[in-house]
């Protein structure tokens, strides 16, 4: 299983970021444990600068923006 953070305020693409990465588990066949990170200390301690920012497993794969389309996985294959 793979641990997922999202990192950010709960704004419309934190939502959409941790909606994707659930898509993209189910789809690779992958199972996830999804956690919303929302304090703003927090999400600095992780190296977060911009919002929402993903981290897989401890490694912070995405940071500011929804991540790439054509990117889905959001590292859950690596």
């Amino acid at each position: 299983m793979k641990t997922v953070k999202v990192y950010g305020p709960g704004c419309a693409r934190c939502e959409a970021t941790e909606k994707m990465m659930k898509e993209a588990a189910s789809k690779l066949g992958v199972e996830v444990e999804v956690e919303k990170v929302t304090d703003a200390k927090s999400i600095a301690m992780a190296g977060v600068m911009s919002t929402p920012g993903l981290s897989v497993d401890g490694k912070l794969v995405h940071a500011g923006g929804l991540p790439d389309a054509g990117k889905r996985d959001g590292g859950l294959t690596a």
